[in-house]
């Protein structure tokens, strides 16, 4: 293991020297592997110059370094067990270099800034879709119909673009036969007997579903082959994150994605429209929903069927609600979405509002917003509320919000006391700032607490978090955390902690994530002399 280290370290060595600028006297790569993959930093040391960004082709040339510091990432991590490795490389114009691994324990986080350590890395937070129960509504797309309305579409097309679009040849029944068996499950009836006549709408009608390509059937079959991360985006988003419903309620499972959504057409761009087969209670299998990169607060609701999908696309044509790209030989575009419009279910303002929709799911009130406390009693007649996002506004009385579904909540409590929330059935994260010293006592009655941050808040007796059934992620500034590790009072069940201190240094983080259990470990080093040819 060790040779093929440092022959990997001595290729990225080699590549640092040959992209180095006049009058260097060091490089120094850093790549962490954090949550997502590898982050790299590059920099060189040139005497009585300030330390500048790589220009354009140091960071193409550069950028063949990384399969070798992916390949010393993976071989130091498994030799040690770590469960993820930073690599610093050092070279120098004489063709020396060292390569000093160690474990990394801590992650700089940047929307809350500070650092994270994760405890438990297989750990995941509990997504609502998952559980709900599945609809029992049969389907209502019609095989025939839908045959009948997609050759009339293309034929309407046609009518329009001047020229039929050709699409291609079909797939037989027994490659959808083998589909369905990779899939797990049936595909609708509907979308089936599009297949069997093309198969996806090929280069001639890329955009063929709106501004979406329909997908080849081996496609559809091999992008549902779920990520059990797929609906996870780490700690630092995820921890108060909420899926909001469908519109319709209860017709599409809350969670990002699911193993019963197939996706039949993408524009390639991370969304995509498909068939859920694992509907919600109020939903029909066959139904067809958004998701993707864009859907951060969660799918959304189309129409109750491919069948349904083409009399819109239809209906759209003869209302004229399309156009025509001349740039783009035959492209034609709606200018419409085939989503029938509903109510936006969040709501971003300065204050309650006066009228508070009973369909509103989320509110975040700016925190620049006028002065004064807030009266949450408004809010009860939004019975499907799931997200409460006060920002720095002060709230003196909880209590409204003790029958309300909220799952997330951020709150400055000025006053008043956290009573209101005790056995609360549907919290699960909090973000909490004080104006006075508070009792946290009454929230280790609260059942899916998962998720707190306390570092805006002065709380009386930090050990009071040893009893949480089961809290996950916990976020303390540096103070509150010596404090609750000087007592040894740890949440039991903790998988992530923030270190809530914006001008931490990473060695303070590292000190802080070693009390935590996290030892960094001894670090692993290799050295070595680059030949003059690079060898």
């Amino acid at each position: 293991m060790a040779e093929l280290v440092e022959q990997g370290v001595a290729r990225v060595a080699e590549k640092l020297r040959a992209t180095a600028p006049e009058g260097w006297t060091e490089a120094v790569q850093v790549s962490a592997q954090g949550l997502f993959g590898l982050g790299i930093s590059t920099e060189y040391a040139i005497p009585g110059v300030e330390p500048q960004p790589l220009h354009a082709t140091q960071v193409i040339e550069l950028a063949g370094t990384f399969q070798d510091l992916k390949d010393v990432t993976a071989a130091v991590g498994a030799a040690r067990g770590w469960e993820r490795t930073r690599l610093e490389i050092r070279c120098r114009p004489s063709g020396e270099f060292d390569l000093l691994a160690t474990r990394e324990t801590v992650f700089r986080q940047y929307e809350h800034p500070g650092f994270l350590a994760v405890l438990d890395h297989d750990y995941r937070l509990p997504v609502p879709g998952f559980a709900q129960e599945e609809g029992t509504a049969a389907p209502t797309g019609d095989p025939d119909l839908a045959v009948a309305r997609f050759r009339a579409y293309l034929e309407r097309r046609a009518d329009i673009l001047g020229r039929p679009e050709k699409l291609p040849p079909p797939v037989t029944t027994t490659a959808l036969d083998d589909a369905e068996r990779r899939l797990g499950r049936p595909l609708p009836a509907d979308l089936r007997a599009l297949y069997l006549i093309a198969d996806g709408s090929g280069d001639e009608a890329p955009d063929l579903f709106g501004d979406l390509r329909w997908l080849p059937l081996e496609r559809l079959a091999a992008a549902n082959e779920h990520d059990r991360d797929a609906d996870w985006s780490g700690w630092e988003s995820s921890w108060n994150s909420v899926v909001l419903d469908a519109d319709p309620l209860d017709t599409v499972r809350r969670c990002r994605q699911h193993p019963g959504w197939l996706p039949f057409a993408t524009a390639d761009d991370g969304n995509c429209l498909a068939v859920d087969m694992s509907p919600a209670p109020a939903g029909r299998p066959g139904q067809v929903i958004q998701y993707g990169d864009d859907y951060d607060d969660g799918p959304r609701y189309v129409c109750d069927s491919v069948t349904a999908l083409l009399a819109r696309y239809l209906e759209l044509l003869e209302q004229g609600a399309y156009e025509v790209e001349e740039d783009v030989v035959g492209q034609l575009e709606f200018t419409e979405d085939p989503r029938e419009p509903g109510f936006d279910p969040e709501l971003r303002i300065d204050g309650v509002p006066l009228d508070v929709p009973p369909g509103l799911q989320a509110v975040l009130i700016h925190s620049d917003g006028p002065a004064g406390a807030l009266d949450l009693a408004p809010f009860t007649a939004a019975p499907h509320l799931r997200r409460l996002e006060l920002g720095r506004r002060p709230v003196a009385d909880l209590s409204p919000l003790r029958a309300l579904p909220v799952e997330s909540l951020g709150v400055t409590l000025h006053g008043g006391d956290l009573a209101p929330l005790e056995g609360h059935r549907y919290l699960t994260s909090l973000g909490l700032a004080t104006s006075a010293p508070i009792d946290i006592t009454p929230l280790r009655t609260i059942p899916n607490l998962r998720c707190l941050d306390l570092s805006q808040a002065e709380v009386r007796d930090l050990t009071a978090l040893a009893d949480f059934p089961d809290l996950r992620y916990l976020a303390l500034t540096g103070s509150q955390w010596a404090a609750l590790l000087d007592q040894g009072e740890l949440p039991p069940t903790l998988a992530a902690a923030r270190l809530a201190e914006a001008d931490a240094s990473r060695c303070e983080a590292l000190s802080w994530a070693e009390r935590l259990g996290l030892a960094a470990g001894e670090p692993f080093s290799v050295t070595g002399t680059l030949g003059l040819d690079g060898e």
